[in-house]
Formats: structure tokens, sequence, C-alpha cells
């Protein structure tokens, strides 16, 4: 098996509740993003979504153009810009210029995302998404690539042009999938799959099996990284981390189960449930021992090695969690990072088996 070191990095979408002080709320995700780089972390997420409707946010490019001026050498990234709803050119200079802005250390982290509201606000037809998708993934890429591209699509005509706003270093692509079919895409299309937040382990664990299966039937060579995102809060005491995470991160799933985010999950899983059946083996909420027992085995057994780390909701005190964040700064990044990711080679014909 091959090894990798670890990254611990932080998610930082910059979510409020609908109508708070966006200047305020600026300070307080800024306070976040410096406590995060002075205590150490990696990288820097932030992700999307258009016409949010119960909570706000900054969209990701101005967001992560100020988070960029003040993260040191910390990494960049978006998780995830919905690819399917943005012209591809504009795309591919936009986040050529956050790599440019980053130093040469963004992510480019895509995804079809699954509301309604936002593929009727861009006037796209939702059976049409992956069609998008795939397309404007390929002619993101070709720009990047500095070669000439040519593309003959009902929402975007090129014929031979040529980019010359370039990355600094061309981003590795992530790929969020939920479904199984989209995990299998996620391996055939993009660099590596960012596991999301919302799914069980004992999903994740089956799907990597499709994800390593289409990898290798597909060709793609060794995998660079294996990028996870959990939901995790760290208190001093079990109880005392449950009291504080508990009413935010289980209004965030309500709203979530309002859009149906549930719905693209395979199975019948569903967020409709009370807080602490959603909890069992999805968030990490405790101390840091409690954290570093639920990490832990994504790293040793599954090989996992870029873990990012969400500890902050709409409607939390900024004072929680930054408390939340130090502690994992201080107490669980350095063991997450103190040995290295297995990554277990592809176990022939498991796709085959979970079909």
């Amino acid at each position: 098996m091959a090894e990798r070191a670890v990254q611990v990095g932080v998610f930082l979408t910059h979510q409020q509740p609908a109508g708070r002080d966006p200047l305020r709320a600026l300070d307080e995700q800024l306070q976040l993003l410096r406590a995060a780089r002075d205590g150490g972390l990696d990288s820097v997420f932030a992700g999307q979504h258009h016409l949010p409707e119960s909570f706000s946010h900054i969209q990701p490019l101005p967001w992560l153009a100020r988070v960029a001026a003040e993260a040191g050498g910390m990494r960049i990234g978006t998780g995830i810009h919905l690819l399917a709803l943005h012209n591809p050119v504009d795309t591919a200079e936009s986040y050529a210029g956050l790599d440019v802005v980053a130093g040469g250390r963004s992510v480019f982290g895509v995804g079809l995302g699954y509301r309604e509201t936002e593929y009727a606000a861009f006037g796209i037809d939702p059976r049409d998404k992956v069609r998008r998708f795939t397309g404007n993934l390929r002619i993101v890429r070709e720009l990047w690539s500095g070669e000439d591209v040519h593309a003959d699509l009902p929402w975007c005509r090129l014929d031979g042009v040529r980019a010359t706003t370039l990355p600094a270093s061309a981003p590795p692509v992530w790929m969020a999938a939920n479904s199984d079919g989209a995990v299998r895409r996620a391996a055939r299309l993009a660099d590596t799959w960012m596991i999301n937040p919302h799914a069980t382990t004992a999903t994740v664990r089956r799907q990597l099996g499709l994800f390593h299966d289409e990898r290798a039937r597909h060709g793609r060579g060794p995998l660079g990284e294996l990028p996870l995102m959990r939901e995790v809060y760290c208190a001093p005491t079990r109880e005392r981390a449950v009291e504080l995470a508990r009413p935010f991160l289980g209004a965030k799933y309500e709203v979530y189960a309002d859009w149906g985010q549930d719905r693209v999950l395979p199975g019948n899983e569903s967020f409709r449930t009370g807080y602490d059946d959603l909890a069992a083996d999805r968030f990490v909420i405790g101390t840091p021992e409690d954290c570093l027992a639920a990490l832990l085995p994504w790293r040793d057994e599954i090989g996992v090695d870029h873990l990012v780390l969400r500890t902050d909701w709409a409607g939390m005190p900024v004072a929680d969690a930054l408390a939340s964040l130090d502690l994992l700064c201080r107490e669980v990044a350095p063991v997450l990072r103190a040995a290295p990711a297995a990554r277990p080679e592809p176990a022939g014909g498991a796709a085959d088996r979970a079909r």
C-alpha cells in the first residue's frame, strides 16, 4: 500500500442566518480563518449555493479571494462550485484567477448540485445537468491547458480559442458525489472524489469500492489524494460538545431535508429523523479523544489523507466555534498528521459485488 502525509483543513462556508449583519458575519468568519491559520491547519474550503432561502452566504469567489489574503500557506478550495449552472469560460478564467491569488495552491472542487430552485433560476433543465457538467469540465480543463479549444454546445461555442488567463498551476479537480452513479463519474473524470459529510461511514466504505474499481476499469493512475469532509465539534466533555453543536447542526440538516439533500444519497437514507439517529455514524461530536477515535479509522483503514472539518454552522456563536477549532488545532490535527494515511489498493470486483 502506498502511503501519503495527512493534511487537515477547515470548511468555512460563511453560511449565516438570513438577514444577519453581513459585516459582522464577515469579521467572525475571518476570526475563524486566522485561528485555523495560526493553529497550523493546511487548507480552507468554501461552498456554493444560490438563493439559499433559510441561509445567506457570500459566493465562494469573492470570499476565497478575501481568504487568500490572510491564509498564509494554506490551500484554498471550493467545496463545491456548481459547474453545470455556470458558463465554462467564465468559470475557467475566474478560478484561474483565484489560483493566482492563492499562489498556485487552489483546489477546484466541483459537483452537480441537487436543488431544483437553482436550476430553475439559471433556466436549465435538470435532466440536462450531467451533460452540461461533463461538457463544462472538459472545456475548463482544456482552457487551462493553454491549447486551442473547440466546443459546439447549445450553451457554449468555441472555435479554436486559446485562453490567456491561466492558473499558476493546474488546480486538482475534486468532485463531490453522493449517488453510486456520481461516485463512478468522479472516478472517471476527476482527480479524486471529495467524500461528502452527509453519508454514513458504512455507505462511504461501500462506495469507495465502486470508486477504486471504476478508476481501475478506466486505466486511471494512482490516486493522488483522498479528501473527506466531516461535521465535527470538539469540547472538553462529550456532553458539552453535544450541548453546543446539536441546536445548530440539527437545524442545518433540517434545512438540508427541506432542500432534498438526502434524496440524492443512495438507498433510503433520510434526514427526517431524530438528531441521535442522524448523528450516529455520521457526525463527530465529543472530546478530542472521541474525535480521534472517529477520525483515525478514516486515515488508517480507508486511506483518507486530507480531512476537511466543518465546526461552524449558521447561528452558532463565534466564540463556541473558535473553542472547538482551538481544540481541533491543538489536540486533534497533530495526531491525525502524526502518521501517513494507508492507501489500500483497489479491491478487484468490489464494484460488481456492490451492484
